[in-house]
């Protein structure tokens, strides 16, 4: 079974989830194509610096049409599931239609808390704070046509501390997402969800 990545930023998920299929801690998959929209992002130069299969997509490389851009690429490795690891931009109709319920994303809340348009990183940390929630955490969804509105496969919970910053509480939530994502890969794999 062969899993893509859109990732950006530092794609800590993403290389969490590469390094798990080298050391053959995930068995049955294998790496297709990472796909970035931009190519002076950490996670980019680590896929280099790691013989990494990636591909740079944005609107600058592709300003006719990104999304079929991106749909081409991840059909042309034959990939099976998509994994999004910092990806910020919403996935395109054409990508979402050729993937149906075969794209996961990661978000850093116990969905649907503190989810849906421009809530991510920070600004989710800071809304938990914000509204006196005593827990938190990450939790991984088969996405759709709309933010954060999608199945979720896995949750993990993490307490909120009294004297919590967004720092700390984004650090224990980050934390835990890697190992989530691989629990959540199994999952899928094992057909062991509703959608």
């Amino acid at each position: 079974m062969k899993i893509s990545f859109l990732a950006s930023h530092g794609g800590s998920s993403a290389r969490h989830i590469i390094s798990a299929i080298q050391t053959g801690r995930l068995a049955g998959f294998e790496i297709g194509i990472l796909i970035t929209n931009n190519k002076t992002t950490a996670i980019n130069l680590w896929c280099l610096e790691n013989n990494i299969e990636r591909l740079h997509i944005s609107g600058e490389t592709h300003p006719d049409n990104e999304d079929a851009a991106i749909k081409q690429a991840l059909l042309a490795v034959s990939t099976d599931i998509v994994v999004l690891s910092g990806y910020m931009k919403k996935i395109g109709k054409e990508t979402l239609a050729a993937f149906n319920n075969k794209i996961l994303n990661i978000h850093p809340s116990l969905l649907p808390k503190h989810g849906g348009h421009k809530m991510y990183g920070d600004f989710v940390h800071a809304e938990v704070l914000a509204h006196g929630d005593r827990e938190s955490g990450a939790s991984v969804q088969v996405i759709n046509a709309v933010y954060d509105a999608g199945p979720v496969l896995v949750q993990k919970t993490v307490p909120v501390l009294v004297e919590d910053t967004v720092a700390s509480l984004g650090a224990r939530v980050r934390a835990v997402e890697g190992e989530l994502y691989l629990e959540a890969l199994k999952k899928w794999q094992a057909n062991d969800f509703k959608v």
